[in-house]
């Protein structure tokens, strides 16, 4: 059953299930239009035999649950409170199922994605960056001053920042619980930069009427030429920057204490460091923010992913394959599909030729001697070796590198089970 705060989230996806398919939605059967999403969903099409056009990108409903299951007991092992970032998929039903599976709440990056959040009910929001836009702070401020169990946190890393926080948001009922972003070190991103500095952006926080410091934050993603021992050195100083401002008295108003770091490649230090924290005044809500592991990829965080270290802990498993057809084959080394940089992440890596499909069977084998060497706006350009069986009409499935930049490219995603079976529709809000 869903958390009290996973409820409304749960409810306001009816609204996603009556959209109209139309021409908006590539990939989408030519004959569904007209259909309800929710009416097409339950017609449980399949991906290749039932009208569907390519290219077409696929999500394994067998690896998405896996995916969320594996997250939820490791946090859970770790004592970790998980916010999974969801600017990756911009997916309201992606966010209820992460929440039915344990999450505090969803992490965002600016304000439209927060509103996006709201539009679907969530009640919990941890924004990574400081907010000083003064339409998007005024939009907060009726946001919680109209609903009492909506709980909003984001970064503060400067004094001028919480200044102009603090002029956007006069005549609140509620203050905006702000943490202080450490920086992961020179030549990092956002983040303030040392310990002074730190105490300084605080005493700015103290002397508002607006807001009210609940704890500390960072991404150590960021720390430059990131190993693990750099990793874990900066979230030893942003431990110890918890326990400089609790010493301090900065957290007699608050219920309990947040400290937030992880991204997806080293939530294992995360999971290390955050458990050695010492015992402080309040209780200690431990936030970590993965939000690549929900499709996991083929390339990029295949290799980045702590499973890799740590495999006794389990191991995600890429969701997404994106299908496209074989439209030329000029030359005994050379095919073309009709994907390219409008449909498939290549920001990191190229796509990875995994499957043919036969276009005359419809049997699967291997993409033997078959590589993606590059990509055009419509076109995937593909090199074949002599052993590679491939010809016009095939259809061959490719998985993605960089989740982020594969949700992007789609309104609307097939959820589809092993056989091909398509059980549901995935919107995306970017």
């Amino acid at each position: 059953m869903p958390a009290d705060h996973a409820a409304p989230a749960v409810e306001r996806l009816a609204q996603l299930a009556g959209e109209r398919v139309d021409h908006r939605f590539k990939a989408l059967p030519p004959d569904a239009a007209g259909l309800t999403v929710g009416e097409l969903a339950a017609a449980r099409r399949n991906l290749f035999t039932d009208g569907f056009t390519t290219p077409v990108l696929a999500l394994s409903a067998e690896s998405l649950e896996h995916n969320l299951a594996l997250l939820q007991t490791y946090s859970e092992r770790h004592g970790l409170a998980f916010a999974p970032h969801g600017k990756t998929s911009m997916a309201p039903q992606l966010f209820a199922r992460q929440l039915e599976h344990g999450a505090w709440g969803i992490t965002a990056a600016v304000p439209h994605q927060a509103r996006v959040y709201r539009a679907y009910g969530i009640q919990r929001i941890f924004l990574a960056n400081e907010v000083v836009d003064a339409a998007a702070l005024r939009w907060l401020a009726r946001e919680l001053d109209t609903d009492p169990g909506f709980r909003f946190i984001c970064y503060v890393d400067s004094v001028r920042g919480v200044e102009l926080m603090d002029d956007a948001l006069q005549g609140s009922s509620r203050l905006v619980d702000v943490v202080v972003e450490l920086g992961a070190g020179e030549g990092a991103r956002t983040g303030v930069r040392t310990e002074a500095e730190c105490a300084a952006v605080a005493d700015a926080v103290a002397a508002t009427t607006t807001l009210r410091l609940v704890g500390v934050a960072g991404y150590e993603g960021e720390v430059p030429q990131a190993d693990g021992d750099r990793v874990r050195a900066w979230l030893h100083r942003l431990t110890a920057l918890a326990t400089d401002f609790d010493k301090a008295g900065r957290f007699t108003a608050v219920e309990e204490i947040v400290v937030s770091a992880g991204g997806s490649a080293w939530f294992d230090a995360v999971a290390d460091v955050f458990s050695e924290t010492p015992e402080l005044s309040r209780p200690v809500l431990k936030l970590l923010r993965s939000g690549a592991y929900v499709s996991h990829d083929d390339g990029h965080y295949r290799h980045l992913t702590p499973f890799t270290r740590v495999p006794g802990e389990g191991a995600l498993e890429p969701a997404f394959r994106l299908w496209a057809q074989v439209i030329s084959r000029p030359t005994p080394e050379q095919a073309f599909v009709n994907a390219g940089k409008r449909d498939a992440a290549y920001d990191l890596d190229l796509p990875e030729a995994q499957v043919v499909r036969d276009g005359r069977t419809g049997e699967l084998r291997p993409a033997t001697g078959i590589s993606v060497s590059g990509l055009s706006d419509q076109h995937g350009w593909v090199r074949t070796t002599p052993e590679a069986e491939l010809e016009v009409g095939d259809w061959l499935g490719m998985g993605l590198s960089h989740p982020c930049t594969s949700f992007d490219k789609w309104q609307l995603i097939p959820l589809v089970e092993a056989d091909g079976t398509v059980t549901d529709y995935i919107r995306t809000f970017f």
